[in-house]
């Protein structure tokens, strides 16, 4: 096995290093600006460069250039050195643009994927549903066509960052007589209209990031929906792909791990590091032994996709591994903090706990969560067995193709 990288792709790397070494972090006056206006400052910068929005065309924002994935991980690998800021990360970045620019009409992209690109409007997902669990396409949100605009009527759960959101891309169900997964329209909806109540979700983490909406008469016009009617579900699944693939990145499991063992050094049981002790340091050996296959299955698909060979299995893979991968991580972390993991994770606020401790708190509690988010990982290894391994279909969903 080579792990190496090309001549050209070190050469290259050399280059994002040197953009880097030169503009992060931001020098002279320019460090005197908020965290925030730094990021978007550095972020143009690295788009003219070519190292963001890699697979985004220059006319809506991005820096258009050629697919090519050994150059998209050196950019990572060396963005990731130095802490320099990413695309800026939110739910329509991660997930509308990149379906707009698959399935948007011109008009669409025109509109709005340079503004989400940017945060200069934010979006929200009206999937889940009240009682539909796992199973997206039992949803019973309506949208009926009267004149030229659509009436939606229903409620959607779970909803991120609803209560901030401009707008939402939703799925409603269009066509209440067909099969439910082809009864199902991807409309784009305007937030901020009469009809719409947001009701914010109080967590166990102590923040606010869900909401409840409920829709009464709200309206949305004719044309604001991607895809055909009936052919949201196929939309949906464009979209999910994005999702999964943020959720299941390497990096982020590297990083989780890095500062369990930075923890693990830090904490004090008996009288010496925690590290130190046998069984913690079996529990961490386990859980590299899980990074490291992580790891290595990720330079897989990095060596299919430079390729250009489809990764198959591995690609179906990521997600599911990644977040388990985090509740193992976040379980050692809550076994090492020990009593404090009795309290909450805002607790912290109150000063009833180091702010470290209430991080992992919040982090095994964003666990269990993340476990459900971009398809539950029951769900997952249905898609691992069926579309990957070529297994039967779970006997649940052979009977629900009579519905």
């Amino acid at each position: 096995m080579d792990l190496s990288y090309s001549t050209e792709a070190e050469a290259y790397r050399e280059t994002v290093s040197s953009f880097l070494e030169a503009n992060w972090p931001l020098k002279g006056k320019e460090k005197e600006l908020s965290f925030d206006e730094q990021c978007t400052i550095f972020r143009d910068r690295a788009t003219e460069a070519g190292f963001l929005y890699r697979s985004i065309p220059k006319q809506y924002g991005g820096s258009e250039q050629e697919t090519d994935a050994l150059s998209a991980q050196v950019i990572r690998e060396e963005f990731g050195k130095k802490w320099a800021p990413m695309e800026a990360r939110g739910i329509g970045t991660m997930m509308l643009a990149p379906t707009l620019l698959e399935r948007g009409e011109q008009w669409m992209k025109d509109r709005w994927v340079q503004k989400t690109l940017f945060g200069e409007i934010k979006w929200c997902q009206g999937y889940s549903e009240p009682g539909s669990g796992s199973d997206l396409a039992s949803l019973k949100t309506r949208g009926e066509l009267v004149g030229d605009e659509w009436v939606i009527n229903g409620q959607k759960i779970w909803t991120t960052g609803a209560h901030e959101a401009d707008f939402m891309f939703i799925l409603v169900r269009t066509e209440p007589d067909a099969s439910k997964h082809a009864g199902i329209s991807y409309l784009l909806l305007d937030m901020n209209q009469p009809g719409i109540e947001v009701r914010p979700l109080k967590t166990m983490t102590g923040t606010v990031d869900f909401n409840e909406v409920f829709f009464n008469d709200a309206r949305t016009p004719k044309d604001w929906i991607v895809g055909k009617r009936g052919e949201g579900w196929a939309v949906s699944r464009t979209t999910l792909k994005h999702e999964r693939n943020s959720i299941g990145a390497t990096e982020q499991t590297n990083a989780q791990f890095s500062r369990l063992k930075k923890l693990a050094q830090e904490t004090i049981i008996d009288g010496k590091p925690a590290i130190e002790r046998e069984d913690i340091r079996e529990r961490l050996s386990i859980l590299e032994g899980h990074i490291l296959a992580h790891k290595f299955s990720g330079f897989r698909q990095l060596t299919k996709d430079a390729s250009g060979e489809d990764p198959g299995i591995i690609r179906l893979m990521t997600k599911l591994y990644s977040t388990e991968i985090g509740h193992l991580v976040s379980k050692l972390a809550m076994d090492l903090i020990g009593d404090d993991g009795l309290l909450g994770a805002g607790d912290a606020r109150m000063g009833a706990i180091p702010s470290g401790n209430s991080a992992w708190i919040g982090q095994y509690m964003y666990s269990l969560g993340i476990a459900i988010a971009g398809g539950s990982a029951n769900i997952q290894r249905n898609v691992i067995a069926e579309r990957g391994l070529g297994l039967p279909r779970d006997a649940a969903a052979d009977r629900s193709k009579s519905n």
